[in-house]
């Protein structure tokens, strides 16, 4: 029979409230990592390095890669090895008690190669290679104490508190890495500079070491009864082997598993590949993206306390009482917005191009022929007055012969009547490069070799260790940079050639004036797709009457994302927290990051797949499948069976007989 609960150790403790914040404070450390130095600041910066150390490609065994290759096969070998290792280091952590102690030394590497990625300059000339080797370390440490950290939660307290705990640590991670986020955007665009971006990313690790303390300090190791002297790794693989066999035992846990693979799979997908579906399809601007991101932080944040309180119920933002619905209803509650944000998602579409000053490549009117253009010449006509001083002299700034100067100016009147010519420049709102690559496969439009043959009427410039071509913007939106065209013709062989690319150019003024052209491929260029009558019809009716731009769109679906991700995250967790046995937590948390590194690597292939393939709408309605899934599978998981099943493993290996 053994001992009952009275004469041992409580099977479900309540929480401490210190040690809670202390829990929910790692999540705000390392959130800094997950949010400025992983989305928003170091692939850009990685990129730029990479491209002026290497060009395009730089060889690796024998094998010519580009830069975000490297980047994505480290990535993957950081995931991999996390992924496979976790399950046994669980094993170990479960039989010592070292949850703590792995913690803190998972975060001494994690923290430790986020503070030194700010320090590639001690690596002249092969920066990209410190950024790349310190960026894969701090990723195992994030990964591998991911693990740790997810097996404390069952230990926080009672199975009713999950919810509370596992959305509270969530919901302090995007308020903690939102303000620092801000501070970053802030500090980037307003001071700029590579010091500046160095001195970010040096103090993500700073700020994720910083708050990890309070973590250290106040959340202590778990109790533990029957520790073992020595576990090895081959006997921790052997009892990973064991549990695996064990699905009879665990069956609601692993079906559960099963649901949480197909839904984090398409949820992961969405948030990891927003940013590109919302730049290179829907041609949102950087601008726009950071404020999505930015928005997608603060959102989260309250979000994530709403989804308790709709799980537990309680005060709504101490507005309203409602009663509670469960964790299980209020994940699928969620699920359910995750659906229907892939299916809105699909309808976003830009607004048509009405004006001359929406598209990308403008070309401008030059009437004095002194190479800026009208719109931006403080003396159009030429004749040596500026437009302010024409108009208080009463004269017309815009006419040449109408001049404020008593005498005669024949010979420069002369020169200007045949002087008129267009000039170039980009739009400053339009911020996609041309493609920065020199090998382009039968099935692609060559934008280099297009780039050559109108380099004369065009503003691009060549790489000078690339050396390729891209877009020349100038300094400000004020005083971009302008190149005259000299060959009428010419520009008007580039407007027909504009319609087999990406791009949109305008005229104004001149005897070209409202000419204008998009290229097949342009984000407002819709009907191609299979589905693309539906992003169609929703701007015709929607958008447009309402004048919503694709970047108010982006943020609309930012905001939703935001939303969402509170409730799905935290209450996955807590859920998966609430049906695991205490005494095998760290073992079967790793088995949850475990399903979620695998998941995080079909998503996006299958992503990847249906959009070479139908496009990248059917790519989006394809990922809403998959949350579809596990939100039906989540129909068979029954939570109280599942806790059941863990207070009687944990009776068993505490050797408690619970009474009936």
């Amino acid at each position: 029979m053994g001992i009952t609960m009275s004469d041992a150790v409580e099977l479900d403790r309540a929480s401490d409230p210190k040690a809670v914040r202390g829990y929910a404070f790692y999540d705000w450390g390392k959130s800094a990592f997950e949010t400025s130095t992983t989305v928003a600041i170091l692939p850009a910066w990685y990129a730029y390095l990479f491209l002026e150390a290497n060009g395009l490609t730089t060889t690796i065994a024998n094998i010519d890669m580009t830069g975000d290759a490297v980047w994505a096969y480290a990535v993957a070998a950081a995931t991999l090895m996390v992924a496979i290792l976790a399950p046994a280091f669980g094993v170990i952590a479960d039989r010592k008690p070292i949850k703590m102690t792995w913690l803190k030394y998972l975060t001494y590497i994690g923290a430790g190669s986020t503070f030194l990625i700010g320090f590639d300059f001690l690596y002249s000339g092969s920066e990209w290679v410190w950024l790349m080797v310190f960026f894969l370390l701090a990723n195992i440490g994030l990964n591998g104490a991911g693990v740790f950290y997810n097996a404390m939660l069952p230990h926080m307290g009672t199975d009713d508190e999950m919810d509370d705990i596992s959305n509270r640590a969530f919901a302090y991670g995007y308020l903690g890495g939102g303000i620092l986020l801000l501070i970053h955007f802030i500090l980037v665009l307003g001071i700029g500079g590579d010091f500046v971006i160095r001195l970010c990313l040096a103090s993500a690790g700073v700020w994720w070491y910083g708050f990890a303390l309070l973590t250290f300090k106040y959340v202590p190791e778990p109790p533990m009864e029957g520790e073992e002297e020595s576990v090895d790794l081959m006997s921790a693989y052997r009892q990973v082997i064991q549990t695996l066999k064990e699905v009879s035992k665990f069956r609601t846990l692993f079906i559960y598993m099963l649901a949480y693979f197909f839904f984090i799979d398409g949820i992961n997908t969405v948030t990891a590949l927003g940013g590109v579906f919302g730049t290179a399809v829907l041609g949102v601007t950087t601008t726009e993206l950071m404020v999505t991101i930015l928005a997608i932080q603060f959102v989260a944040w309250p979000s994530a306390l709403f989804f308790t309180t709709l799980s537990n119920g309680g005060r709504v933002f101490r507005l309203i009482t409602i009663d509670g619905i469960g964790t299980k209803k209020a994940l699928s509650v969620s699920l359910a917005g995750w659906v229907v944000l892939c299916f809105a998602a699909c309808a976003f579409a830009p607004l048509a191009l009405d004006s001359h000053d929406q598209h990308d490549v403008l070309f401008e009117w030059d009437s004095d022929g002194d190479g800026i253009a009208d719109s931006y010449d403080d003396d159009v006509d030429g004749d040596w007055f500026d437009n302010a001083y024409e108009i208080e002299m009463g004269t017309d700034p815009l006419d040449y012969t109408d001049s404020p100067s008593p005498l005669p100016q024949t010979w420069l009147q002369e020169r200007l009547a045949t002087s008129g010519s267009y000039v170039a420049y980009m739009n400053w709102n339009f911020d996609h490069s041309i493609a920065q690559k020199a090998d382009f496969s039968d099935e692609e439009f060559n934008e280099q070799e297009w780039a050559e043959t109108y380099s004369g009427i065009l503003p691009v410039e060549i790489g000078e260790r690339s050396g390729i071509y891209d877009w020349k913007w100038g300094s400000s939106e004020d005083f971009p940079h302008m190149v005259k065209v000299n060959n009428q013709s010419h520009l008007q062989d580039f407007l027909v050639s504009i319609g087999d690319t990406r791009f949109s150019a305008s005229v104004s003024g001149g005897p070209l004036d409202e000419s204008s052209s998009v290229g097949i491929d342009h984000p407002t260029n819709l009907g191609d797709g299979p589905i693309d009558v539906i992003p169609e019809t929703v701007r015709d009716i929607v958008w447009e009457p309402l004048g919503l731009t694709v970047g108010l769109q982006f943020l609309l679906l930012g905001c939703g994302m935001g939303t969402l991700l509170g409730g799905s995250q935290g209450l996955a967790r807590s859920i998966f927290g609430q049906m695991v046995p205490e005494t095998r937590s760290a073992e079967f948390f790793g088995f949850f990051g475990f399903f979620g590194k695998v998941a995080a690597f079909i998503g996006p292939l299958l992503y990847a797949t249906l959009t070479v393939m139908y496009g990248s709408r059917v790519g989006v309605f394809c990922i809403s499948l998959l949350i579809l899934i596990g939100a039906y599978m989540m129909r068979l998981v029954d939570v109280e069976d599942g806790r059941a099943a863990a207070r009687a493993e944990d009776a068993r290996n505490r050797g408690i007989a619970i009474d009936s």
